[in-house]
């Protein structure tokens, strides 16, 4: 969400010099967050507030009160990024943006935690209330619609992008040795990135790269042997099962294990993989695939939800449910150089027609209407 609202809200203040712009910012407890970036916009300001978030959102909850808008001074649009507690005054226009509803469709995913905040949250009534939603996909506004009873009328597709950091890296930069040397990174490897939870089937990646292991052995065949499986990511909800699943496997010395990644770093990461595997269950959009492909790396990735629309003809897309085609992915790529950089060149090609500037102008369209 960070990722969404920095870089659509820079976009949008570069195109944008005639509207004003007030950023709300509520935290309790001194923040470390920079907001210098503003400072060079003359219709932007910043308000800040010390409200215990707790209270503050149960006071949005419970009471409806305060008005977002009124705190600020006014407001003739309010534009939510993502699913907050908030109450908007009915004079004011409210645009939200829903990234998906995976917590509809799959709620076993999710914590006691995080389904009462959903359920508490009420996205359904908040959807109900706003004036325009954007979707980021097809796939999102689909479910919106169907799940929500939303007219289509009122949800408008404008789809994220990958930040412009992700890029093809000079092989001969210092830094990707840094990187290589600082996350002890093997020198061929198969690359997951993303939280590590169940939704983003982690498992079956293992269950394939064990297979592919096994090929390898049985066969002699050196090439595919060299390869690790390096899994990156934030622990999620539910994560244990997956590291019973890397004990058990007979390769788990091949498999390589990196619990956070620094953001600045991740660019250098995907470009080193050999390849970028996103299996995931259900995705809104998918940032983690589309930015591998920025960096001009192969990938394979879901058949399902919004992943095809978002990547095309340019991954390999695989049944997530079926680990066999997972290994025979894995196989046709790390083999078939030809294929690899027919993946390559598609992935750079698909990924440039997606770019913020472009998402900063449609959400401003909107914001004119």
């Amino acid at each position: 969400m960070e990722e969404y609202t920095l870089n659509l809200l820079q976009n949008l203040f570069e195109i944008d010099k005639d509207n004003e712009y007030v950023l709300f910012f509520n935290s309790w407890k001194k923040s470390k967050a920079d907001f210098s970036w503003i400072e060079k916009y003359g219709n932007v300001a910043l308000k800040k507030f010390q409200i215990p978030n707790k209270l503050l959102n149960l006071s949005f909850w419970y009471l409806g009160w305060p008005k977002i808008d009124a705190l600020v001074g006014g407001a003739d649009i309010v534009f939510m990024p993502n699913l907050i507690f908030g109450s908007v005054s009915a004079k004011t226009r409210l645009i939200i943006t829903i990234h998906d509803l995976s917590y509809e469709r799959y709620p076993e995913y999710f914590s006691l935690k995080r389904r009462f905040w959903h359920t508490f949250i009420n996205p359904k009534k908040l959807c109900k209330r706003a004036d325009k939603i954007i979707a980021v996909s097809k796939s999102s506004g689909n479910d919106i619609r169907n799940l929500y009873k939303i007219d289509r009328n009122k949800i408008e597709v404008i789809y994220s992008a990958a930040g412009d950091k992700f890029r093809v890296i000079n092989r001969n930069d210092e830094k990707l040795i840094k990187i290589k040397e600082k996350y002890a990174l093997p020198y061929k490897f198969i690359l997951y990135l993303g939280t590590i939870e169940p939704r983003k089937n982690i498992a079956g990646l293992i269950k394939a790269y064990d297979r592919l292991k096994k090929d390898a052995k049985e066969k002699n065949n050196e090439e595919l042997a060299r390869y690790k499986l390096v899994i990156a990511g934030e622990k999620g909800w539910l994560s244990e099962a997956i590291f019973r699943e890397i004990r058990k496997s007979y390769f788990k010395n091949d498999i390589k294990l990196v619990n956070f990644v620094a953001d600045n770093d991740k660019e250098y990461f995907l470009n080193l993989a050999s390849i970028f595997v996103y299996p995931s269950f259900f995705e809104g959009f998918g940032f983690p695939p589309l930015e591998a492909m920025q960096c001009g790396v192969p990938v394979i990735a879901s058949n399902n939800s919004a992943i095809p629309e978002v990547l095309g003809n340019a991954a390999i897309l695989v049944d997530p449910d079926k680990p066999d085609e997972i290994l025979r992915a894995l196989k046709e790529v790390l083999l078939g150089k030809e294929l690899a950089a027919a993946l390559v060149k598609k992935g750079l090609r698909k990924s440039a027609e997606l770019n913020w500037r472009k998402t900063a102008e449609l959400l401003l369209k909107q914001l004119k209407k």
